[in-house]
């Protein structure tokens, strides 16, 4: 605090004590630091791959998922694409679509709960229970899931999908431009 110096002279001049004031500096400079730092802005690139001229065959344990455009809600169908209306299944939201990823990727799931299990009770290391789940998400059995958008498809959307694929724990993913029979049928069906 302020303290008085005694003069010779009648006069008295306050003397303020600075030690408060840099602690507050401090406590500002520290204050504004963490609140910039907490508050950038996340951001997620979504890079397409390019077209190939002969894509590997699409088999039954494929998944795609239709993103239509301005629309919260996502379609999907299982296998090859037949422009049939019977194969599309609407979905109003993406977290009904967890339960059809999850039942998709049951025999996965069942078999990563295996080698947790093992892991668990020390029965595997942990680099072989890694390389052991990554082989198994990796294989050909795996499910593939492909995610087809249109030009104004919601960003929010794609990103509420691929967060329903990693809580089903789908590694294999694709996202694709949507085809024009498959927009045409995403039309006439809604």
């Amino acid at each position: 605090m302020a303290e008085i110096i005694q003069n010779n002279s009648k006069r008295k001049y306050p003397k303020p004590d600075m030690t408060p004031m840099v602690d507050l500096a401090f406590l500002l400079l520290t204050f504004f630091v963490l609140a910039a730092s907490l508050s950038k802005p996340k951001a997620m690139e979504i890079i397409y791959p390019k077209e190939v001229e002969n894509p590997k065959q699409i088999g039954q344990n494929t998944i795609t998922i239709l993103i239509p455009e301005n629309e919260t809600g996502v379609s999907y169908y299982f296998g090859k694409f037949e422009n049939n209306p019977e194969q599309l299944i609407k979905l109003d939201g993406t977290t009904a679509l967890r339960e059809v990823l999850l039942t998709f990727n049951e025999s996965i799931l069942v078999k990563i709960q295996q080698l947790e299990s093992l892991y668990s009770n020390k029965e595997l290391s942990e680099e072989s229970f890694h390389a052991q789940r990554t082989l198994l998400m990796g294989s050909d059995k795996a499910p593939v899931a492909v995610i087809k958008t249109q030009d104004k498809s919601k960003f929010q959307t794609v990103i509420n999908v691929l967060d329903e694929l990693n809580i089903s724990s789908m590694r294999k993913r694709v996202i694709q431009n949507m085809s024009e029979a498959e927009k045409e049928l995403l039309q006439k069906y809604s």
